[in-house]
């Protein structure tokens, strides 16, 4: 038998009365955001769920192109963003992801930008990861934008899938899955 609605507690509404309550166990620390720290390691309270990649150029080998990523992270997030990982999950061609080579960040969408944001972008070739820092955690309320900048587009038309997690800003941060990324590249048809 459920529980009557006003008899049940949620983990996190637990953890805030612990925390409210000064029980010791979990802390919340303070900072741009606050990011709830347990057990030594930082999460997201809310993290984000959901990865939109999104590109203007979509034929194959099309050269100097940019692909976004954008993540929107809930004023409930209970921590910054710190980093992003993307790694490449299926497409025709498995080097597509070393060829994303330069990235700039901003808060808005694509053609919608706003402010720039520092991002720093590393590839971890023997994982095939992409990581990207932001040096300056992004706050809980933001919608950020990352321009994923490749010399050239895949040679083979296919559905390119990238798993994205995000990183919260803390110690020990644990990652959270955001979801999947999908850029689908094209062969363009020639015209009669």
């Amino acid at each position: 038998m459920t529980p009557p609605r006003h008899h049940r507690i949620s983990a996190l509404a637990a953890l805030t009365l612990a925390v409210g309550f000064g029980c010791g166990y979990p802390r919340v620390f303070s900072g741009a955001a606050r990011a709830l720290e347990l057990r030594g390691s930082t999460y997201f309270t809310s993290p984000p769920w959901k990865a939109e990649l999104r590109s203007y150029n979509t034929n194959v080998a099309e050269a100097g192109v940019e692909h976004y990523l954008t993540i929107e992270l809930s004023p409930q997030a209970g921590a910054s963003l710190a980093e992003l990982s993307l790694q490449q999950i299926r497409g025709a061609d498995t080097d597509f992801i070393e060829r994303l080579d330069r990235a700039r960040a901003f808060i808005g969408r694509p053609r919608r930008e706003g402010p720039a944001v520092p991002v720093a972008l590393r590839f971890e070739p023997a994982e095939g990861l992409l990581r990207l820092r932001f040096p300056e955690p992004i706050p809980p309320g933001t919608t950020l934008t990352v321009a994923l900048r490749a010399w050239r587009n895949p040679l083979v038309s296919d559905t390119y899938l990238f798993q994205v997690v995000a990183w919260p800003s803390g110690p020990n941060p644990v990652a959270s899955p955001v979801g999947v990324g999908t850029l689908r590249i094209y062969e363009p048809v020639p015209l009669p």
